[in-house]
């Protein structure tokens, strides 16, 4: 199924190993077979993932943008899983959702399922920072 993308002036958009940058007014493309495509506001680098579950987001976006070299990417994935598990045991529904996407191979899914758990991470640390009330 074709893949329609509207591009905003001057965004980014990695299609297949490629950056595309639009020019200076929308763009519309439409990408007829099945390749890795991210969006720039989707994307996120290693010095912006700074807490566990950005760090799992990471390894699975590599995952998905870099498929040739998938045995870089899983060791480290493993071992941010396993350490968030311990660490918040409310992650580990999403964190097996995840998983299954990354053993069958379909990473687009797991990356918005780790989307999903970044922001629960971020209601969980946002929950433990506010003050306790009534005690």
């Amino acid at each position: 199924m074709p893949l329609r993308i509207t591009l905003k002036p001057k965004e980014r958009v990695f299609i297949a190993g490629a950056v595309v940058v639009n020019g200076d007014g929308k763009c519309d493309l439409v990408v007829l077979n099945d390749v890795a495509v991210l969006r720039e506001k989707d994307i996120l680098t290693s010095t912006s993932a700074d807490t566990p579950c950005k760090r799992i987001y990471l390894a699975v976006q590599l995952m998905y943008m870099n498929q040739m070299n998938l045995a870089q990417c899983h060791e480290p994935y493993w071992s941010l899983v396993r350490d968030v598990v311990v660490a918040a045991p409310s992650t580990g529904d999403l964190i097996d959702q995840i998983s299954a996407h990354v053993l069958s191979g379909r990473y687009y899914p797991a990356l918005k399922s780790a989307r999903t758990l970044v922001q629960y991470e971020k209601e969980l640390i946002r929950h433990v920072r506010q003050p306790h009330q009534g005690l």
